[in-house]
């Protein structure tokens, strides 16, 4: 059993394996943290800052954790792909996936470029599937995908989102969709659509934060740890009757 650092662990995820697709800053970040602590073993993706990514595997490993960095695009299906099954065979099984790569590209529609649309619907929408199908493979009864979505599927509140909300829209359909496929198997698949997360793409610092702020029932920003302790509950065994499910942490963004 993996000693951890983290006081609040319960090693309730022990003997585990989980992929976190982006994990290697913001929310992703948090969350492989956070599912090492509760006794996990964790590999995750990364596109760029190879240093961010070790030093992540660095602190995880200090920790007594064990955590395995892969560099891959998740708009190259096969990179991905590639990366779930090199996962799989390191560690012997897979049995949680979270979905957390996404991309931002803000424009109103008479000046959005096609070529970012095409980028966001392939990171935000189709690598959600695709690692999905490639994860479920290695999958046994008791496996989870947890999807990190966005408020912004529900309200989008300010003009140039359409495409990004278009997007996150899409996580739903499919999220209730998947959980009707994989049920049977004893998988589940939940969304976590956050609100404003302070985050590198979304500092809470900023002129925009100040607006989203005052359409929040809470006038703060979450913590990426925040996120991380949702994701962290959907997979462990206490969530195993919820699936389909798409569940806002949004300060009430949306209320």
């Amino acid at each position: 059993m993996n000693k951890q650092a983290n006081t609040t662990s319960n090693n309730i995820l022990a003997g585990k394996v989980a992929f976190v697709q982006g994990g290697s800053r913001g929310i992703g970040a948090a969350v492989v943290k956070r599912l090492v602590a509760d006794g996990a073993i964790v590999a995750f993706t990364y596109v760029s800052s190879p240093d961010k990514a070790q030093a992540l595997v660095s602190s995880v490993e200090a920790a007594g954790g064990r955590a395995l960095a892969i560099q891959a695009d998740s708009s190259d299906a096969s990179a991905l792909q590639q990366a779930i099954r090199l996962a799989a065979e390191t560690f012997g099984r897979l049995d949680i996936l979270v979905n957390n790569a996404g991309v931002l590209a803000l424009g109103t529609v008479d000046e959005f470029k096609l070529e970012d649309l095409d980028r966001t619907l392939a990171v935000n929408v189709r690598s959600v599937f695709v690692a999905t199908q490639a994860a479920v493979r290695h999958m046994q009864e008791g496996g989870r995908v947890i999807t990190i979505g966005s408020t912004n599927a529900d309200r989008i509140p300010f003009a140039g989102g359409a495409a990004y909300a278009m997007s996150k829209s899409a996580l739903v359909g499919l999220t209730k969709g998947l959980a009707r496929d994989l049920g049977p198997r004893g998988i589940t698949v939940n969304n976590v659509q956050p609100g404003p997360i302070d985050t590198d793409m979304n500092p809470d610092n900023s002129d925009f934060a100040q607006t989203l702020k005052g359409l929040m029932a809470l006038p703060r920003y979450g913590k990426a740890e925040e996120v991380a302790s949702f994701v962290a509950y959907l997979a462990s065994p206490e969530a195993g009757y919820i699936t389909g499910a798409n569940l806002m942490i949004d300060g009430g963004f949306s209320a």
